[in-house]
């Protein structure tokens, strides 16, 4: 079982004609409690992203009713926990939400290295 207060992530993704309901849902994001941090919507590729996303931090108890918000949007997203291993977290531990986009898996940090952990834990956890 997860421990109720690790931290996690959704990365939204979306194209230029789905910008408009990415901007929407990270507003209402924006506004639940639950929520620890909304990045600013990236319009290009970063890290191991192909497409335009924004992230969605929060701990591992708001999981369901984060995936519950995403799901009638349409919109891409992959969830997953934030541990010492960046790539099972975009890979074996992850969670898609709608079609999976590319990802480049060779940026990512190697096991043992997560610097996305010192990053998010920077986030207020």
């Amino acid at each position: 079982m997860t421990e109720p207060n690790a931290p996690y992530h959704a990365h939204i993704y979306y194209d230029p004609a789905e910008r408009a309901a990415a901007s929407a849902l990270r507003d209402d994001l924006g506004k639940d409690p639950a929520i620890l941090f909304v990045s600013p919507m990236a319009d290009r590729p970063v890290g191991p992203h192909s497409i335009a996303q924004y992230e969605v931090h929060f701990l591992a108890r708001s999981q369901d009713a984060i995936i519950a918000a995403i799901e009638p949007t349409g919109l891409r997203a992959l969830v997953h926990p934030l541990t010492d291993d960046d790539l099972a977290d975009h890979t074996t531990l992850a969670h898609w939400i709608g079609e999976p986009v590319e990802l480049d898996l060779t940026v990512l940090d190697p096991p043992g290295h997560n610097k996305g952990v010192a990053r998010f834990g920077g986030r207020g956890f």
